[in-house]
């Protein structure tokens, strides 16, 4: 009983401290990866003392690893690596050589380290936090800059570099150095008939096994054969004397093109984030605040020293080989700057196998946590201090040139919205321009067959003279930006008051500001919602007539209700109770609608 009560403590402990400090971690923009290093930081033994056995707790949190490696393997499917070969295996090698390179041989011959730990050493450090730079890149919405998408591909390489380096780090501790080349032998071909069951296994096994599964309907079953295989594949490669890191990876890549993928990740997914908290939580706990104490300034400056080392490297390599601008490769530099969690794993396998004493270890701790507490910190100077030049767009020479011939229409935006208004008046052989300030859009819609569609900001005077607007009837405003619609209609209402205005809506709010402007609005979602409704009403016993009769009420009191709120919409509290006294009435005049149907059917 006192082994289950300790256990049941420390798991209230654990999730505590993970609910107190991840949210608020988050909500000052520093990541989950720091919330729940400081959770750990607290309970463990330099802070409150919850947790006594921390090596315990690190053996289970080891399984967190295990399992993202298993869900990297499964993103990595061999097609999707093909097309990001070169910025994973040209810009990813290249910094992990030149920045292991460089901090190994730091601390090879200014630290006086032995070869094998310098190398070890500098590699490990080489890597930066996939969850960390991943989940900073979201949280700034810039996963999809230039940066952002090279800072992708560099980690994806970490993460597959990552599995040799955790294999190599036994070999290069000199673990088998009085081993004979018999047991060489032995365990070289232990090693390969691991993998070749992993890879049979893997291509013939699985896929059956999953299609037996999913047939029986029961979610559990679905989520234990998961966990098995991911558990399996790593108790095999630790049998083999391999990391179970390897064997996971592996099982992942395997799946990566299965039909059973996706359901795959989703039943890991929770696993994976709690077990990986957890391991940062064991990180934490094992951190040495005593050490920060004694020696603040060795820790600091290994921190400051392995952040100096590798920005300037980010940035050449982000410059060369990665084709950023100057901006851009300062902000991949900060977001891959910092240590990450793999080398966490690597040093702590090369304590245990003597590559590194006690102190040294803590010191890298301390300056790998440190390094990542820092990273918010250097995106948010950057922010404040360099201001990135507007870089112009290259748009050929024909897409500038507006050849409007006194077009009847002009539509400003040729996305989802925009395309098909284009479509409709071409098909009625109606003259139109239109404007967009997406090169790629407009190369789209010209391979449709000489769209006349042309490079142009709506809200520039200069581009709306040149597309004639002066000339024509109507003004359609599709872009999926409510401001700029709001903008673009005002402009257009100033200098060509005779040209009626049709903009597209995100909301209500949205409506009432369009109208104020003179424009006709329309709701981007409403018609389309209003089938959806339709086709449900149908599903669900009413016939067509009945159906069609219901939207046609709705559409024209929805109408009125918005009409009667344009003269209020500015007060909160009269459109919230215009919208109740509405729903009441709409409910009326339904019931209303379904009295005379009986009464005539009756």
């Amino acid at each position: 009983m006192p082994h289950e009560g300790s256990l049941l403590q420390a798991a209230v402990v654990f999730l505590l401290a993970a609910v107190l400090t991840v949210p608020l971690a988050k909500r000052l923009q520093l990541g989950a990866v720091l919330g729940y290093l400081f959770a750990g930081v607290i309970i463990g033994p330099s802070g409150l003392g919850l947790i006594g056995n921390t090596e315990s707790v690190a053996h289970i949190s080891e399984l967190g690893v295990v399992l993202l490696l298993f869900i990297i393997g499964l993103e990595l499917s061999p097609r999707r690596l093909w097309v990001m070969r070169k910025a994973v295996f040209g810009v990813g090698l290249a910094q992990v050589l030149l920045t292991g390179a460089l901090l190994g041989v730091l601390a090879l011959y200014v630290f006086g380290q032995p070869l094998n730990t310098s190398i070890v050493l500098g590699l490990g450090l080489a890597l930066s936090s996939t969850a960390f730079g991943l989940q900073s890149l979201a949280e700034r919405k810039e996963l999809t800059s230039p940066h952002g998408r090279l800072a992708f591909a560099i980690l994806l390489f970490q993460d597959i570099a990552a599995i040799p380096l955790i294999a190599m780090v036994p070999l290069l501790a000199g673990s088998s150095a009085n081993v004979s080349a018999v047991d060489d032998v032995n365990q070289g071909l232990r090693v390969l008939v691991s993998i070749a069951i992993v890879v049979i296994g893997g291509r013939y096994l699985l896929r059956p096994v999953f299609r037996v599964v999913a047939k029986t309907g029961l979610p559990e079953v679905s989520t234990a054969t998961a966990l098995l295989v991911v558990m399996g594949t790593a108790w095999l490669m630790d049998l083999a004397g391999i990391s179970m890191a390897l064997g996971a990876f592996l099982a992942g890549l395997l799946l990566a093109d299965s039909e059973y993928r996706h359901e795959l990740e989703a039943q890991i997914e929770p696993f994976k984030g709690l077990l990986l908290g957890l391991f940062f939580m064991s990180v934490g706990m094992g951190a040495n605040l005593g050490l920060l104490l004694r020696e603040p300034i060795v820790v600091l400056g290994l921190t400051l020293l392995l952040i100096a080392v590798k920005l300037p490297l980010l940035f050449v390599v982000g410059r060369l080989a990665g084709g950023l601008n100057k901006i851009s490769a300062i902000r991949l530099g900060i977001v891959l700057a910092a240590g990450g969690e793999f080398a966490f794993v690597v040093f702590k396998i090369g304590r245990d196998h003597g590559l590194f004493d006690p102190r040294l270890y803590d010191l890298l701790v301390l300056a790998i946590t440190l390094s990542m507490a820092l990273t918010p910190l250097l995106m948010l100077l950057c922010a404040r201090l360099v201001s990135p030049k507007v870089q112009p767009v290259v748009v050929p020479e024909q897409f500038r040139a507006i050849d409007a011939d006194e077009p009847r229409v002009v539509i400003a935006g040729m996305g989802r919205m925009g395309q098909i208004v284009a479509r409709i008046l071409r098909a009625q052989n109606i003259k139109f321009v239109a404007l967009d300030t997406s090169v790629e859009t407009i190369e789209l819609s010209r391979s449709f067959g000489g769209v006349p569609v042309y490079y142009g900001d709506p809200m520039r005077p200069e581009i709306l003279s040149a597309a004639k607007v002066a000339d024509a009837e109507f003004f359609v405003i599709a872009t999926d930006d409510p401001d700029t619609n709001i903008k673009t209609a005002e402009l257009v209402h100033k200098l060509y008051p005779h040209i009626k205005i049709i903009a597209r809506a995100r909301n209500r709010q949205h409506v009432h500001r369009l109208v104020d402007l003179g424009a006709h609005a329309v709701r981007e979602t409403f018609y389309s919602s209003l089938e959806m409704s339709r086709q449900t009403l149908i599903g669900l016993g009413l016939t067509p007539e009945q159906a069609d009769a219901r939207i046609k009420r709705f559409k024209h009191h929805d109408e009125q209700v918005l009409e009667a709120q344009h003269a209020i919409y500015d007060d909160a509290v009269k459109v919230k109770q215009t919208a109740q006294e509405a729903r009441a009435e709409l409910a009326r005049l339904f019931e209303s609608d379904q009295l005379e149907e009986q009464a005539k059917n009756g």
